[in-house]
């Protein structure tokens, strides 16, 4: 009986400590992405909002070839954007996690200082350096490498390096937790026992920190492929990605469903990222 009880109170327990998390999951991600669904079924207001009746026109219309081809064009661009920030990260993680403690926080608190500017700011700083006067060209012009300035600004590749800038410490920083948790003593003895430094790397650093790595790549990639601000800033309107359709669904066509159809679609992307990122650690930590 005594055992009994016991298990009881720890089920209390765990249920009030859980219960913060849950009532927070529910009121910030469950409740809003029911909405979405529920929004998403039924028909555009004259004036915005939603009535009835219930149709399903919205996820047909979804399939139209030019959403169908911005949603190609923003995975690709949310891609490259968490792939370019992945072969910068992933160095500049490894290199911190194998300095002394002190450079360690010095080098994560510089990392991490940049959000302490608005992200419109760093956004807008971008501007300046990319167009035809600015600084970037000014000075490829003044060593004499161009004669005339390189078109960067308003083009997928300005968006990609913009994202790159902004999200890249959400790479950085799981990957130098998951590379920080690492015996430093299994590299060593495998340079003890003639290993090469890119071979203890393939074969030891990277498998151990890839729950890091899929973390990262998750941290960037959803944030990127929903963003909004920077294709409008430094893709100036050319570049169209799935948040601009959703922005512009809600506050510009007025159509609240057709915006909660493509917010679904952006939500269905997440659920599946995680559920790849969940399977691939449970092997990685298998194997290990």
């Amino acid at each position: 009986m005594v055992k009994s009880g016991g298990s009881k109170t720890s089920r209390h327990l765990g249920w009030a400590w859980a219960s913060p998390g849950l009532i927070f999951l529910t009121l910030f991600a469950a409740i809003p992405v029911l909405s979405m669904l529920f929004m998403s079924v039924l028909t555009a207001g004259r004036f915005g909002g939603v009535t009835t009746p219930i149709n399903f026109d919205n996820f047909s219309r979804a399939t139209d070839p030019i959403f169908v081809k911005v949603i190609i064009n923003s995975l690709l661009i949310a891609s490259a954007t968490a792939i370019l920030s992945l072969l910068i990260g992933f160095p500049t993680a490894l290199f911190i996690s194998r300095l002394s403690r002190k450079w360690q926080v010095i080098l994560i608190v510089a990392i991490i200082l940049p959000y302490w500017t608005n992200f419109l700011v760093r956004t807008y700083a971008w501007l300046v350096l990319l167009n035809n006067e600015g600084i970037i060209n000014k000075f490829l012009r003044n060593i004499g490498l161009i004669d005339k300035p390189i078109e960067m600004l308003y083009t997928p590749a300005a968006v990609i390096v913009g994202m790159t800038y902004l999200y890249l410490p959400l790479m950085i920083l799981p990957i130098y937790a998951a590379l920080e948790k690492v015996d430093k003593n299994l590299t060593e003895a495998a340079f003890d026992l003639g290993s090469s430094a890119w071979k203890s790397l393939r074969t030891i650093s990277i498998p151990l920190a890839m729950p890091g790595i899929l973390i990262g790549f998750i941290f960037v990639f959803v944030p990127s492929l929903g963003n909004f601000v920077v294709p409008e800033l430094l893709g100036g309107g050319k570049t169209v990605m799935i948040g601009n359709l959703v922005r512009d669904q809600f506050l510009k066509a007025r159509d609240w469903p057709f915006g909660a159809t493509f917010a679904l679609i952006l939500a269905l992307i997440l659920v599946v990222l995680i559920s790849i990122q969940s399977y691939v650690s449970k092997r990685v930590n298998v194997n290990a």
